[in-house]
């Protein structure tokens, strides 16, 4: 019987990248994404090349009430799901969230509610299979409010703190926890944007991702460099850091 894994998310940028991983080391695939098109031809693709099973299904990240039914089955349809991965995310625009709040209401919920309904489901499933290993997708900016993405940033930061609880509650039920924070990367909800530096492709952010699921590391920075960025910027005064524009 061979291994299974679940992606959330899975027609993102870094969804893609870690789907081929998986595959590449054997693993039957439950594909879901908001894409039924981009899903089937994933599917496809990675049967054709790796001879694996996979199965895809569709799902809407803004129907946060709907997802724990449509989580809890999908990991049933895996005979063996051993790893759950959330790839979910949204910048949002942080210019109208700060004036109209229907629009930093959608990344909030797209970033935390969405994220903790699949996470709940998922983290129950897991218990009664007593193993398992959970990955979520967060953000550095979640480490600090700054100005130019503070509501992207809030919905992460609370994201983490959702993640330490779980990996808190579910150390004694043999099923891990791993939060990932990616730096800038190269993908389509960061095309374009304004300040970016040292991007890192969607394919080295998956092979660091398998790394850690492998190493069992609790906490990790995609690229690695991003641990000391953040904390170089978590260490600056509160009163020198609201006046600068980051």
């Amino acid at each position: 019987m061979n291994k299974g894994a679940i992606i959330f998310g899975a027609t993102s940028s870094i969804g893609k990248a870690l789907c081929d991983q998986l595959a590449a080391e054997g693993y039957d695939l439950f594909l879901a994404g908001r894409d039924r098109d981009d899903l089937d031809i994933m599917a496809t693709d990675l049967f054709i090349r790796h001879n694996i099973k996979v199965v895809t299904a569709k799902f809407d990240a803004d129907k946060p009430q709907e997802l724990p039914k449509f989580v809890h089955n999908s990991i049933a349809h895996l005979e063996d799901c051993s790893i759950a991965m959330l790839c979910l995310g949204s910048l949002g625009k942080q210019e109208d969230g700060e004036t109209r709040f229907e629009e930093a209401a959608v990344t909030i919920n797209r970033n935390f509610t969405a994220a903790a309904a699949i996470l709940m489901e998922t983290a129950n499933a897991f218990i009664e299979k007593k193993s398992g290993t959970i990955v979520a997708l967060s953000s550095v900016a979640g480490d600090r409010g700054r100005q130019s993405n503070y509501i992207y940033g809030a919905a992460k930061g609370g994201l983490n703190v959702y993640l330490q609880g779980l990996r808190n509650r579910l150390a004694s039920h043999n099923v891990h926890v791993i939060t990932v924070k990616p730096g800038f990367i190269d993908t389509a909800m960061t095309y374009g944007l304004p300040g970016m530096f040292m991007v890192a492709e969607p394919r080295a952010v998956a092979k660091s991702i398998i790394e850690a699921i492998n190493r069992r590391r609790n906490i990790v920075y995609v690229p690695w460099f991003w641990k000391w960025i953040m904390l170089a910027i978590k260490l600056i005064p509160e009163g020198l850091f609201k006046k600068l524009r980051l």
